[in-house]
């Protein structure tokens, strides 16, 4: 069974910084693309980023967190990481880690980002 498990929110400045973390199990994550989505609210389910199985190629989607948001991963923990530097109040939403390419079939319970003054 596929299980992720993120961590990592909390309510933070504009301007601050956040390092989110998803814990994965249930599946061979050191083969799979792993990809970040967003949801602020009363908005759809977006999609932000992807990271390939060894961490070196980078697909974006949201220009917005370019430069901002940095992708990572270490495989011998099955670990993804999203940091995320120079917050601003639009960047409020739950944020979900997912297994796979821009695909949220399999995603976790998410976890929260408020960044408020």
């Amino acid at each position: 069974e596929v299980q992720l498990a993120e961590s990592g929110g909390g309510l933070v400045q504009p301007g601050g910084s956040l390092r989110l973390s998803c814990v994965a199990s249930g599946f061979t994550f050191s083969n799979n693309f792993m990809s970040w989505f967003r949801q602020a609210p009363g908005q759809e389910l977006e999609w932000l980023l992807s990271i390939n199985a060894d961490g070196k190629n980078i697909i974006w989607h949201v220009a917005s967190v370019k430069g901002r948001f940095t992708i990572s991963r270490d495989n011998a923990k099955n670990t993804l990481y999203l940091q995320l530097d120079s917050l601003k109040t639009e960047d409020t939403a739950m944020y979900y880690c997912a297994k796979g390419y821009r695909d949220r079939t399999f995603r976790g319970q998410g976890t929260q980002v408020t960044v408020s003054s």
